[in-house]
């Protein structure tokens, strides 16, 4: 109960400052940036992951609620954890690791594996362990990412048209993309659609 009141407490809280609800978000190195298109060096980061099950947008709001239950003090210390940006979506299928970061193609009978990145604070041995056995705490690599930043609702026709318009892209700079794109979404769901930031990632094969 006191949870579930602290969540909606600070999400009614948001929406009546303008608040985000995210802040944080993973520190990378920018490689290379042409209009909408980004070349991103993300250093080793710390995930909170679950995976759910039903179309891409019912798996993000399933996947959201489990991981705001565990930011929110549903661990074992009763711990609050900062938001942070963006929440990301990925074909359970598609995970090289348990892995992304801050959503992809058809439905997968695996699922879709929704993550939030850790604050930077924190390791490992420094987060709570969540409560739900649902909710994992994975270490990432560091990754290079193609990246596409656009606006808007997403559907599956947009991150198709995104991904397509990201491959083209990767392709001219003779670059190698591996696994499925991931999509990132920065901002709550009551922002206005031509406010909302999204991007759609490609992890990039290793030049060196």
């Amino acid at each position: 109960m006191t949870q579930k009141f602290l969540l909606c407490l600070f999400c009614l809280i948001s929406l009546l400052t303008g608040v985000a609800m995210a802040t944080e978000e993973p520190s990378y190195k920018s490689i290379l940036q042409e209009a909408a298109f980004e070349i991103r060096e993300y250093p080793a980061l710390i995930a909170a992951e679950v995976t759910v099950q039903g179309d891409r947008s019912e798996a993000v709001s399933a996947g959201f609620r489990l991981l705001a239950g565990y930011i929110f003090g549903g661990n074992t210390r009763k711990q609050s954890i900062a938001m942070t940006a963006p929440v990301i979506q990925n074909e359970a299928s598609s995970e090289k690791i348990a892995m992304t970061a801050p959503v992809i193609q058809s439905p997968d009978p695996a699922g879709w594996v929704i993550r939030f990145i850790m604050p930077a604070s924190y390791t490992l041995e420094t987060l709570p362990t969540p409560n739900d056995p649902k909710v994992r705490l994975v270490p990432l690599p560091p990754r290079q990412f193609a990246v596409i930043r656009f606006s808007g609702l997403v559907d599956d026709k947009d991150v198709e048209e995104q991904t397509a318009a990201l491959r083209t892209f990767v392709d001219k700079q003779q670059l190698t993309a591996v696994g499925s794109p991931s999509l990132a979404r920065y901002d709550p769901p009551w922002t206005l659609w031509f406010l909302r930031r999204n991007e759609i990632m490609l992890e990039l094969s290793p030049t060196k």
